[in-house]
Order: C-alpha cells, then structure tokens, then sequence
C-alpha cells in the first residue's frame, strides 16, 4: 500500500485517537497533511474537534464520578483545589475553553472540571465551543507551517538521499574492517 493511499485511509482515524488526549502535535500534523493535500482542511478540523470534545466529555464523567475521591488524596493542594472549584463555578465557559490550552491540564483539567459538579449541559456546549476553536487554531497553525516548511522541505530532500548515501558508506567502511577482525578472531578459536 502506496503511504498516501495509508495516510488518506487512516490519517482521520489518528488524528482522531491522537486528539482524545493531548493532541496539539497530532493537530498541527493534520494541519500539515492537509496543506499536502494527503487530508481536507475541513475534515482534519472537524475530526480533531470530535477527538477533543469526545476526550474531555470521557475525563468530565471521569472526575464526576471518581474525582472528589481522587482529588481528596491530596492533601497538601487542597487550597489550590479549593479555589479552582470555585473559578470553574464562577467563570465556567472560560475555564472549560481555558483549559484545553492550559499545559499539563489538558487531562486534569476536565476531570477537575467533572468533580467541581459543573453541570453536564454547561459543561458539554462549553467544550464543544472550545474544542472547534482549540481544532480551528492548530490546524491552521499546522496548515500555514506547511507552507512555510514545504519549500525548505524540497531542499532537504533533495541534499538527504546524498546525506543518506554518504551515511551508508561511513558505517560501512567502519563496520567493515571490524567485522573482518571478528570474524577472523573466532575462526581461529
């Protein structure tokens, strides 16, 4: 199978995997596929909206029903827990699209959100709004690299299959006489 046929049959469904979680690296990849043409911009967008979105709702209804109990385990970031229940109260639609730019609370930050009892509607129409905005950012960040990368990338891979080369024939010339030794050393044994 030719890899634009693989990536054309499988690139949705990665990127879709790869957005349930983190995502940021797998988004701004589809962005550069789709500036390839290998992906349509639309549906990277789309599909990695869905693979966020689908994501946090998981780890909402994670921290909803094992949250409380897990956070409690903390004893010495309970002030820190504390206050942040009482910002995602106050202010739930920005810490809920917050959140999804938040480094390192990408996955703790939903379930933080599930146990602060932010209601299920609220919460769901808020991640929806941030995840097509947090998809619309990336892609196209991904999208405008491609076009900034793809010339310098044509160089490269024009000068890599001579690096490539040369590569090759280093390790050879290396490995060669110490191969010979080897084998030389044990056939007299």
């Amino acid at each position: 199978m030719h890899f634009t046929h693989f990536i054309m049959l499988y690139g949705y469904w990665a990127l879709f995997v790869g957005c349930l979680a983190e995502g940021e690296t797998v988004t701004l990849l589809g962005g550069l596929l789709a500036h390839d043409g290998l992906l349509n911009y639309g549906y990277v967008v789309a599909v990695a909206a869905l693979g966020g979105t689908t994501g946090d709702m998981l780890l909402y209804f994670l921290g909803r029903r094992y949250g409380a109990k897990l956070l409690r385990r903390f004893k010495k970031a309970q002030p820190n827990i504390r206050r942040a229940n009482k910002m995602i109260l106050r202010h739930p639609l920005f810490f809920v699209m917050a959140v999804r730019f938040m480094y390192g609370f990408r996955l703790v930050g939903p379930m933080m959100i599930g146990a602060s009892r932010l209601s299920p509607v609220k919460f769901i129409i808020f991640n929806v709004i941030g995840a097509v905005l947090w998809a619309l950012i990336f892609v196209t960040l991904g999208y405008l690299g491609g076009q900034m990368v793809a010339p310098w990338l044509a160089k490269v891979h024009h000068h890599l299959k001579y690096a490539f080369f040369l590569l090759a024939v280093v390790v050879v010339v290396w490995l060669l006489p110490r191969t010979i030794r080897y084998f030389l050393k044990h056939r007299r044994s």
